[in-house]
């Protein structure tokens, strides 16, 4: 028998080579979809913290209300005229160095 022609070991070894790329596929695609996940649940969070603002509610309850729905999340709620406007970054915990998420959203604020 040639050495050429023994297989025995090959499966082993293909499949030795090929387990740790599926794993880190795996482990990327898990990332990118809690991330997508934040980056929805954040712009939520804002949008809903605008529209809190906007009907007058204290800006302690629009930063515990985005707070509440995002872990982390910073809030700085700003005044534009008639809108009010509520920005927010959160960090993303992922396997890649990736930077803040950030989000802003804008409601008119009701006239009393």
């Amino acid at each position: 028998m040639s050495l050429r022609r023994d297989q025995r070991g090959a499966v082993a070894a293909e499949f030795a080579v090929t387990v740790p790329a599926v794993i880190l596929v795996v482990l990327l695609s898990v990332s990118v979809l809690l991330t997508a996940g934040k980056l929805v649940r954040l712009e939520q969070a804002v949008a809903q913290g605008a529209r809190l603002a906007a009907r007058g509610e204290s800006d302690e309850r629009v930063r515990s209300t985005v707070a509440h729905l995002v872990d982390g999340a910073t809030v700085v709620i700003r005044l534009r005229g008639e809108l009010v406007c509520i920005d927010s970054a959160v960090p993303l915990s992922t396997v890649l160095p990736l930077p803040s998420a950030r989000a802003s959203s804008c409601a008119v604020a009701s006239t009393p």
